[in-house]
């Protein structure tokens, strides 16, 4: 069985980016649509890629952002994954792809069962399943039961629930607030966490 993924979203500190090349989690999540507590600028994304490991692929997390825009940072490898978080189409996605080549994760509020199925046949790489834009807060997860594709999870993941959320067989999981103290990415948390998913043995 291939090992859960682990991405942490939110880093809006270049500290944060330190933490990231200490912990080497897969994925680095970069929040690109102004408004939101841990947004930053293109060009605050264009240096923190350029400290974060290269083995380590930036993904950038969109809100209802112009496609162009987005394309514009995968062209220019600020990022190298877009994750659209917002009222995005499926034409939106696959014109994202066909223009840059670079995978689109797609992301899904879940409410109850109908959501999930709606998205199953996207063109996206991968979906991501959360209970908001953002929230911190879990959905139910019995409503992921037999998903016949791989998903990242994320929404109010944190070192307490992570085990029960590894036994789902997510792809990858999405953590940001969950490893945070007083609103700052915390060091020791991003490495337990790092740690748990990458010791996590799946009982039978």
């Amino acid at each position: 069985m291939t090992k859960t993924k682990i991405k942490i979203c939110g880093l809006f500190r270049p500290t944060d980016i330190e933490y990231m090349n200490e912990v080497r989690p897969d994925y680095a999540g970069f929040i690109m649509t102004p408004g939101f507590r841990r947004s930053i600028s293109g060009e605050q994304a264009m240096q923190f890629r350029q400290k974060l490991n290269r083995e380590i692929p930036a993904v950038g997390v969109f809100v209802d952002t112009p496609c162009e825009e987005v394309v514009n940072y995968l062209k220019r490898d600020i990022i190298q994954i877009a994750q659209l978080h917002g009222r995005e189409t499926e034409e939106d996605i696959l014109y994202i792809k066909a223009a840059t080549g670079k995978p689109v994760l797609k992301a899904v509020k879940v409410r109850d069962r109908s959501d999930v199925e709606a998205w199953l046949g996207s063109a996206a790489d991968y979906l991501v399943f959360d209970g908001g834009t953002g929230s911190g807060t879990a959905f139910d997860w019995r409503l992921m039961a037999d998903i016949p594709r791989d998903y990242f999870l994320a929404g109010g993941l944190n070192a307490r629930n992570l085990k029960e959320a590894l036994a789902l067989q997510p792809y990858a999981v999405d953590l940001s607030s969950g490893v945070e103290t007083e609103g700052v990415k915390d060091r020791a948390k991003m490495q337990a966490v790092v740690e748990k998913v990458r010791n996590y043995t799946a009982v039978s």
